[in-house]
């Protein structure tokens, strides 16, 4: 976006503007500070990086920066977006829970033919979620469940006492995914969560259960969830997938008991005022060489 959009910047930057259209505005070699193009085409993103000989600091304008990792340098100073795609994630997990416990795509099909079909449909009332990955997203999901009369149980990277309850450690896993009725996964992708929903931790899940994924899409095996969602065992509703863009005849559209959203969870009105007010605030203490907020260690992710 431009500048003057952004709002309050330092007068001593000069600032340029690209919108991943066209030519780069500027020569690379002379960036510092690189807030890549507000898009999801990680080729767009990725681009004008090599080039940009530099570089210091790259703020990305997304919670998780693992398309990043294996294009930057140990000497790059990465901080992600932690914080302003809280609310439109989660309100997309919860989304995407209730539709599909609740059977709203039958309802939109049965409407596009005139059916009126009735019948019993599970509810959040009295069952049990688990959501793995529990850092801002993960509470953010947490706080927008409570109304709903469901019991939270919670997975992160190290189990801790949070204000809305017990945090376990990954090992608690294959004692708590048996009695879910609904996993959420908000997990970074990084070497230890990709496929960290594979065919073992999909087979620990109840008939019956729900896996929502508003995390990465590698964080689940694809063919392993294939395999169980054809069978009937498993439902699942997914803002991401692996892989993405899910291209047209992929075994995924037409899977029974699975819902699928284009990646759509954090692109809410919502988003855009969070987003120039991290990049002023980044970009003031930048400019005053003060520590920024959000970084992130620059280490390549395997694969």
């Amino acid at each position: 976006m431009p500048a003057e959009e952004i709002g309050d910047l330092p007068a001593d930057l000069t600032c340029v503007q690209w919108d991943g259209h066209g030519a780069y505005p500027t020569d690379p070699a002379r960036v510092d500070f690189y807030a890549p193009p507000l898009t999801k085409d990680i080729g767009v993103i990725v681009r004008p990086l090599a080039q940009m000989t530099g570089l210091r600091v790259v703020q990305a304008l997304s919670a998780g920066v693992d398309y990043l990792l294996p294009h930057l340098s140990p000497e790059v100073t990465l901080c992600n977006a932690r914080g302003i795609h809280d609310a439109g994630t989660a309100e997309m997990a919860l989304t995407l829970t209730l539709a599909a416990l609740r059977g709203v795509p039958d309802f939109v099909r049965n409407q596009a033919v005139g059916r009126w079909p009735e019948g019993i449909r599970p509810s959040l009332s009295g069952a049990t979620v688990l959501i793995v990955g529990y850092g801002s997203i993960g509470t953010a999901i947490d706080e927008r469940l409570r109304p709903f009369g469901c019991e939270v149980k919670r997975v992160a990277s190290r189990p801790r006492w949070a204000p809305l309850g017990a945090v376990h450690s990954p090992s608690a896993l294959a004692r708590l995914l048996p009695s879910a009725d609904v996993v959420i996964l908000s997990v970074p992708l990084n070497a230890g969560t990709r496929h960290l929903a594979g065919a073992g931790f999909l087979a620990s899940m109840k008939d019956g259960a729900l896996l929502v994924n508003v995390a990465r899409g590698a964080v689940v095996d694809t063919r392993a969830l294939l395999a169980e969602v054809e069978r009937g065992r498993l439902r699942a509703a997914l803002d991401v997938t692996d892989p993405e863009p899910l291209p047209p005849g992929h075994p995924l559209w037409t899977a029974p008991g699975v819902l699928i959203s284009p990646h759509a969870g954090a692109f809410t009105s919502a988003m855009l005022p969070h987003v120039k007010q991290l990049l002023s605030a980044q970009l003031h203490r930048f400019a005053h060489g003060q520590e920024l907020r959000n970084e992130v260690l620059t280490v390549p992710v395997p694969g």
